[in-house]
């Protein structure tokens, strides 16, 4: 009987980064869904249904911000943690972001692929 994995939504629009997270994520056993901008991050969100959303900020069509002011505002999504995952390091997005609903807020530049993966793995087993 195979173990169900994990659906985590990553809403990332930079193609190398997307593309290293995806391979890391996967080998720890993860299913990855990907949405290019804040549009398609919503509907992807809605019809997945992730266990996770790693979430980054500047996005097109729809900011971060409000991709997840969006999420948090709607009954069947806003329970499942959003992670910001983002270059933006100033207090006042970091505050905006945690005050919107997410469960962290991850500066990329500070971390390596490793910790990121650690820290996915960590949020599943609190949720």
């Amino acid at each position: 009987m195979s173990k169900i994995k994990p659906k985590i939504l990553l809403i990332e629009n930079d193609q190398f980064l997307y593309k290293i997270l995806t391979v890391k994520l996967k080998r720890a056993g993860f299913d990855i869904f990907l949405a290019v901008d804040g549009v398609e991050g919503i509907k992807k969100v809605k019809e997945i249904k992730p266990n996770l959303v790693l979430l980054n900020l500047i996005l097109p069509k729809l900011n971060g911000f409000e991709v997840l002011s969006e999420i948090k505002k709607t009954t069947i999504l806003k329970k499942i943690p959003v992670v910001i995952l983002t270059n933006l390091c100033q207090k006042c997005d970091i505050e905006k972001g945690m005050k919107l609903g997410a469960k962290d807020y991850l500066v990329t530049p500070n971390l390596s692929l490793s910790e990121i993966v650690e820290k996915v793995k960590g949020y599943l087993k609190s949720k």
